[in-house]
């Protein structure tokens, strides 16, 4: 496979769009190989200075950077572009067939091993479950959206299966869908890339667009737009329905009375022993056990992964009880819907730490949820947080400018035995780099509260 992937690259006139940490391994991979080939690094901000040692010795290379970073790329041969380049606001009918990736030219050359994973929410989460099945038959990799980039991999082994998050950002020009593609559901997110919740939904489905008659099409039907948008294509992959609420007669993955069905054969109850909390989760669950058995494991192999696997940092993480309060970490929760099955999976939330960069999402179904449930104090952060806070009750609502002040806050009014949660609704990035650094500056305050004080 790496050689089909070098030679597609030689002797072509190589533009990598976006020099982050995927453009970075996208330069290394190619001169790793490549020692001839011209290459033009594009950003829109100045990369060289801060990579004067990486590109010291290659006379080969050529930089575009500023405001006009996104002309003339119908120039070049290839297009290697990074996910987080966006592409919304330009014409690309001149260049859109010469645009590439890490991800597509591995499902160009592999896509028969390659299990791809998608949807608004649990992406990491169920990748990683998936992959931790697999392991205990195959040789897996696991790599994409996930944080590690595909040519960081070793590519040379030609058996070794590959399980890849696969964002909308990466799916949106793909020409080649995964043999085992799932999507495990559809909210309103990323408008400010997608524009319109229907083209970000359109952009997901591509993890089936491109299936052939054997691939497997995983997909959880109790997500409305997510089967709505099944059934209106005319994909060709077999479809392998997952549903939690009873609803859909055709799933292959069911719940009913309590019991998980695999086909019409009892595999495991809800009760079963998981440290992922919520009926999300044990969606999650489901399609990861799935996977599992079309890839012929043995299903207690499977539960036993299930049972031991721990919850990813950042989602509906436990940080510490003090003084009979419990924290729990959510900053990936970066809608609503997110936050609203956080609440729902810790089921004690007494206090509520929400708020962050305003993306045009809609609040307004979040806000009838707030303004229904039991939780006593919604500690409100800059800006969604603030926002909302003028349709909640007033008497519920402390509003504060920092994290700091929201812990300083929750210590006062979060009734003991009940937990404080920190699930932002938002995304982090308007005060913080992303949802990590807000996670862990969140860690930081109360792993250093001093019980005495």
């Amino acid at each position: 496979m790496i050689d089909k992937i070098i030679n597609k690259l030689r002797n072509k006139k190589i533009a990598i769009l976006g020099f982050g940490r995927e453009g970075r391994s996208s330069y290394l991979f190619i001169r790793r190989y490549l020692k001839k080939e011209d290459i033009t690094i594009i950003d829109k901000v100045n990369v060289y200075d801060s990579n004067k040692d990486l590109f010291k010795n290659d006379n080969l290379v050529n930089f575009v950077f500023g405001d006009n970073y996104l002309s003339n790329l119908d120039k070049y041969d290839v297009i290697i572009k990074s996910p987080g380049v966006s592409l919304n606001k330009i014409d690309t009918s001149s260049f859109i067939n010469k645009i590439t990736s890490q991800m597509e030219l591995l499902l160009e050359f592999a896509r028969d091993r390659v299990i791809g994973v998608t949807g608004t929410k649990g992406k990491s989460t169920t990748t990683s479950l998936i992959y931790e099945i697999l392991k205990t038959k195959y040789q897996v990799l696991i790599a994409g959206n996930i944080g590690v980039p595909i040519f960081d991999l070793d590519l040379t082994n030609d058996k070794c299966l590959f399980v890849l998050e696969m964002s909308s950002h990466q799916l949106e020009y793909l020409d080649y869908s995964p043999h085992i593609g799932v999507v495990l559901n559809l909210f309103e997110d990323h408008l400010d890339h997608a524009l319109t919740v229907e083209h970000y939904h359109e952009i997901k489905m591509h993890m089936f667009l491109n299936q052939k008659e054997n691939d497997y099409m995983i997909y959880c039907s109790s997500n409305e737009a997510l089967n709505n948008l099944v059934h209106k294509n005319n994909y060709l992959g077999i479809k392998m329905p997952v549903n939690r609420l009873g609803t859909d007669d055709k799933a292959i993955m069911s719940l009913k009375n309590d019991i998980v069905y695999y086909k019409k054969e009892e595999v495991f109850k809800s009760t079963l022993h998981r440290n992922l909390l919520g009926k999300h989760n044990l969606e999650n669950i489901m399609v990861a056990y799935l996977v599992g058995r079309i890839c012929k494991i043995d299903s207690n192999d499977i539960l036993d992964v299930i049972s031991n696997f721990k919850p990813l940092p950042y989602r509906i993480e436990f940080v510490k009880e003090v003084d009979e309060v419990k924290y729990y970490v959510d900053t990936l929760a970066t809608i609503p819907d997110a936050t609203k099955e956080a609440i729902e999976a810790i089921e004690d939330v007494n206090t509520l730490i929400f708020g962050g960069l305003d993306r045009g999402i809609s609040y307004k179904d979040f806000i009838s949820y707030l303004n229904k449930s039991n939780i006593e104090h919604f500690i409100c952060m800059p800006t969604t947080g603030h926002m909302i806070s003028k349709e909640l009750d007033k008497n519920k609502v402390i509003l504060v400018d920092t994290l700091e002040e929201a812990v300083i806050e929750a210590r006062k009014v979060t009734k003991k035995g009940m937990t404080c949660l920190l699930s932002p609704a938002a995304a982090s990035y308007e005060y913080f780099k992303n949802y990590q650094e807000k996670g862990d500056r969140f860690k930081e305050l109360i792993l250093g509260i001093d019980k005495n004080n």
